[in-house]
């Protein structure tokens, strides 16, 4: 059976890759569009390595973002992001990814979507997951999307040139609120949780109720089955609390600790006093070997709101980033959060990624 070409570009956002297309080259949205994407990267994979594919075998390699017209006035596009599963034949869309969102800039410039700017252009990016805007802050160079920077990204091999992306008003992505229980801290399976919805709905555990010091490599974690089975029952719990059953994607769940040094994956050493929370994210059952961005954006909201088990750890000023802690470095968010009719709502996240073209041309589907 002969196979369709159906037109891509291959792209490293952040901390992922993820394959990006136009909208008109795939179906409608439905089973047909599902397929092409997981034939794509190569799903589903008992094995788990996704090698009839483009994907890499876990969750922040296994992405696909789709770019159409904007159905809103006030953005330049539309974005749609799918999660594919790795093991299982699913997509899933109940969530957006901040690391491939940095891809979706320099994919419409270079597109020729969005007329280039020489120094910096600004494209709004309507994430049609979440219902929210994007703006992002895009470097350009010779009418191109600008790759080379001095701006250091970790996790990420080398520097690059520095994409901002402010996320507007991201509270109740998924759930309509920021705290989607109306609380700032729940009880769950004997934890004490914070559920926060912000760019994704997120869960928030302390890493000490578990017994760990927060600290702990990633493979340590994934080769914990009985704190991975743990970690997946109360998510799932928080989903429900939350809305928002039957998602494999979202919420996910953190483990959050106090400013402690740590060795991260490339070997260097952070102090306690070069970041103000650390913390661990489990994306798809596996953890991050960075933080998940989106997950991050929400951990910087969640910082900034009395009650959570956030504010408890987190040491940042209201007025300075949030320094993350996690096991590639450190990572500086900036959110705004103030107080409306008596609670608290988020204005807006900042994160600064790196983003770049890896390929173009077509993919195969049967």
């Amino acid at each position: 059976m002969t196979q369709r070409r159906v037109r891509a570009v291959y792209m490293r956002g952040g901390t992922s890759r993820c394959l990006v297309f136009h909208a008109a080259d795939l179906p409608a949205p439905g089973a047909e569009r599902d397929r092409i994407l997981l034939e794509a990267l190569g799903s589903p994979d008992p094995y788990g390595r996704q090698l009839d594919g483009l994907g890499g075998g876990i969750s922040s390699l296994s992405k696909a973002c789709i770019i159409g017209p904007p159905s809103r006035p006030d953005a330049d596009v539309d974005y749609t992001f799918a999660q594919v599963e790795v093991k299982t034949p699913r997509v899933d869309y109940t969530g957006n990814c901040g690391n491939c969102s940095s891809s979706v800039g320099p994919f419409a410039i270079d597109e020729g979507i969005v007329a280039a700017i020489e120094g910096e252009t600004v494209v709004r990016v309507h994430n049609t997951n979440t219902n929210k805007i994007i703006v992002a802050h895009v470097p350009v160079a010779g009418g191109e999307a600008a790759v080379d920077g001095d701006f250091e990204l970790p996790g990420v091999a080398g520097r690059g040139a520095r994409i901002a992306l402010d996320f507007v008003d991201p509270g109740g992505a998924r759930t309509g609120r920021l705290l989607p229980t109306g609380r700032p801290l729940d009880a769950i399976d004997g934890l004490a949780a914070s559920l926060v919805d912000a760019t994704n709905p997120m869960v928030f555990v302390r890493a000490k109720d578990l017994g760990l010091a927060g600290t702990e490599a990633p493979q340590a974690i994934d080769d914990d089955r009985a704190l991975s089975s743990r970690l997946e029952e109360v998510r799932v719990a928080a989903a429900q609390m939350m809305g928002i059953p039957g998602s494999a994607a979202t919420p996910k769940i953190a483990i959050v600790t106090a400013p402690t040094g740590f060795t991260a994956l490339d070997g260097v050493a952070y102090t306690h006093d070069q970041i103000d929370v650390v913390a661990r994210v489990i994306s798809m059952g596996n953890c991050h070997r960075a933080f998940a961005l989106t997950s991050a954006m929400c951990l910087a909201v969640a910082a900034r709101i009395e009650g959570t088990v956030l504010r408890e750890c987190s040491t940042a000023a209201d007025d300075a980033d949030v320094r993350l802690g996690h096991p590639s470095g450190m990572l500086p968010l900036d959110a705004r959060v103030v107080m409306r009719d008596g609670q608290p709502h988020a204005e807006r996240v900042t994160v600064y990624r790196t983003a770049r073209r890896l390929m173009e041309g077509f993919v195969r589907a049967r």
